[in-house]
């Protein structure tokens, strides 16, 4: 991949990853999608649903299909949040619960196992790496800049 550009790199890398949640998801009959909704919510206080998409970074359309296909299976209530009744929060129900826990042990065996074949050091540089695209695009550094006039 040395020749690639970075965007190949991080989007190859992310769509690799992607496919083996999927695949480990897949075991248990649910979706990468589904067990990131599992971890993002609250397993005490639950979660209000318009949280929810900007901390998974999903649109609302996306969302709204995930949350059905949960609440279809069991693993979510909803109920009108008693401080304000337009929202809605989120609660996992038992078996999401369970399915929560199933999902966090996935993602803390993909970070173990990348941990002990990486070094410290350059784990180290790839998050700071990660955190400088990821802080050049929220401040609009690559697309935004003013356009350079030529004649």
């Amino acid at each position: 991949m040395r020749e690639k550009t970075i965007d190949y790199v991080l989007r190859a890398t992310w769509m690799a990853v992607a496919k083996m949640y999927n695949e480990e998801a897949g075991t248990k009959g649910s979706t990468m999608a589904t067990g990131f909704a599992l971890l993002s919510i609250d397993p005490e206080e639950g979660t209000p649903s318009t949280a929810l998409g900007p901390k998974m970074g999903m649109e609302a359309t996306s969302l709204s299909r995930t949350l059905k296909n949960m609440e279809d299976k069991g693993l979510i209530r909803r109920e009108k949040n008693p401080l304000d009744g337009r929202s809605v929060l989120i609660y996992l129900t038992d078996f999401g619960k369970e399915m929560r826990d199933f999902s966090k042990r996935v993602v803390l065996t993909f970070d173990e196992a990348v941990q002990e074949a990486i070094s410290e050091e350059d784990l180290r540089t790839f998050k700071e790496v990660a955190h400088t695209i990821m802080e050049l695009i929220s401040t609009k550094k690559i697309y935004n800049q003013p356009e350079t006039v030529t004649k």
